[in-house]
């Protein structure tokens, strides 16, 4: 009965584990912030917010683009663009990006069609919810 309850643990832990490859095409689209888990164990929650990130991904390499809603389901962009290269270490998905002024890497912990949360370098998680389009005028 041990072996068999061990057996069962070990099994579900390990379907609980996403390929971090099936998460890259998953990145793809619009990305409104929910919230953000601090190291400490505070959570700051985010109901409304006016700015989504646009995701771009081709080959190993990503665009991540800040960008604003509008009410007739178009956006504008704010023309600021955050370029990231697409790695897999150590069973995680690895985003490491680069600007002119400064260099990071994202862990992506969970990629789904309307998931996303990220481990940064602060250890701060973000989660992400795919953004529905606004449409109110027809």
């Amino acid at each position: 009965m041990r072996i068999f309850v061990c057996f069962l643990l070990l099994n579900l832990i390990s379907c609980g584990k996403q390929d971090p490859s099936n998460q890259i095409d998953k990145l793809v689209g619009y990305w409104e912030i929910e919230s953000v888990a601090m190291p400490d164990g505070e959570v700051k929650e985010f109901s409304i917010s006016t700015i989504v990130d646009f995701i771009e991904v081709s080959e190993n390499k990503g665009v991540r683009t800040k960008v604003s809603p509008q009410l007739d389901g178009s956006f504008i962009n704010n023309g600021v663009a955050e370029k990231f290269d697409i790695t897999i270490e150590n069973d995680s998905l690895q985003l490491y990006y680069s600007t002119p002024f400064d260099r990071w890497k994202e862990t992506v912990l969970i990629a789904t069609d309307s998931i996303l949360k990220v481990l940064n370098r602060d250890n701060k998680i973000y989660t992400y919810s795919k953004f529905k389009k606004f449409d109110l005028i027809k």
